[in-house]
């Protein structure tokens, strides 16, 4: 019995051995995927919430700086009077593309929120650590009647229109140049395909109309972390505020925050 026996213990063992093997071999393949997996959620991390704050901050700063040096120039008595709504806005200059030629201001976004916006829409402008915002060229002016439209990231490269989805109906909206300060009023959202790029012409949606009112547009990527969908938000012009006069005292603090 035992020479019967014998050969078949060995059998086991060696079952036994190669079943380790195998369970070790597999035990070391999961331990690197979850290394793997948890250096990828870091780098997503730095890359979400790290890295965007430190675009964020540099491009406020750099925004700062721009309101710095048109706050050192003479003002230039462009415009109407201080906070007339019938007056007509001057229309705002056309610069080259990648050139910052406005800060926009958000109240709602907090005291400290103020971005530069520039020429275009490329990388160039969107994805740099002092641009972020950017205006299609084929789109309006500041000053004429149709529609300004403006783009950035919601959630990469600084986030400048992160919270876009907190403006209420009559939140104000301002776009600060040289001259002075346009102001702007929340009026709605909607959501849009990639593809439907009526929403840049003159009027919304209606290529072949005729404006009949000044607007700002503001579009961006949705949901977060997603380019499912664009994010339309539409402002409508109020009234001019030339920098001979000082700024709207709604936003006077952040106005003055580079000075």
């Amino acid at each position: 019995m035992s020479e019967l026996e014998a050969p078949v213990v060995r059998r086991g063992a060696a079952r036994r051995a190669r079943s380790y093997r195998r369970s070790t071999g597999i035990l070391v393949v999961g331990e690197l995927a979850v290394t793997a997996g948890v250096l990828i959620a870091l780098f997503l991390g730095w890359k979400l919430y790290y890295n965007d704050a430190m675009f964020a901050n540099s491009q406020t700063a750099a925004a700062n700086e721009l309101a710095e040096e048109w706050a050192s120039e003479p003002a230039e008595p462009e415009g109407t009077s201080e906070g007339d709504e019938s007056g007509v806005a001057p229309v705002a200059a056309k610069f080259p593309d990648g050139e910052a030629w406005a800060n926009i201001i958000i109240p709602r976004f907090g005291a400290d929120y103020r971005k530069q916006v520039a020429e275009g829409v490329g990388h160039n402008v969107l994805n740099t650590a002092r641009l972020g915002i950017g205006r299609y060229p084929s789109t309006n002016l500041p000053g004429e009647l149709g529609n300004v439209v403006l783009a950035s990231h919601r959630s990469a490269y600084g986030g400048a229109f992160h919270n876009i989805n907190s403006l209420v109906v009559g939140d104000h909206v301002f776009l600060e140049t040289k001259q002075g300060w346009y102001q702007y009023s929340y009026r709605n959202t909607e959501y849009v395909k990639a593809s439907q790029g009526e929403v840049l012409a003159s009027v919304p949606h209606f290529v072949n109309e005729t404006p009949t009112e000044s607007l700002l547009t503001l579009t961006t990527c949705n949901p977060l972390y997603s380019t499912a969908e664009r994010m339309i938000v539409y402002t409508v012009y109020d009234r001019w505020w030339p920098r001979a006069g000082g700024p709207p005292e709604e936003i006077a603090g952040t106005a003055r925050a580079a000075g």
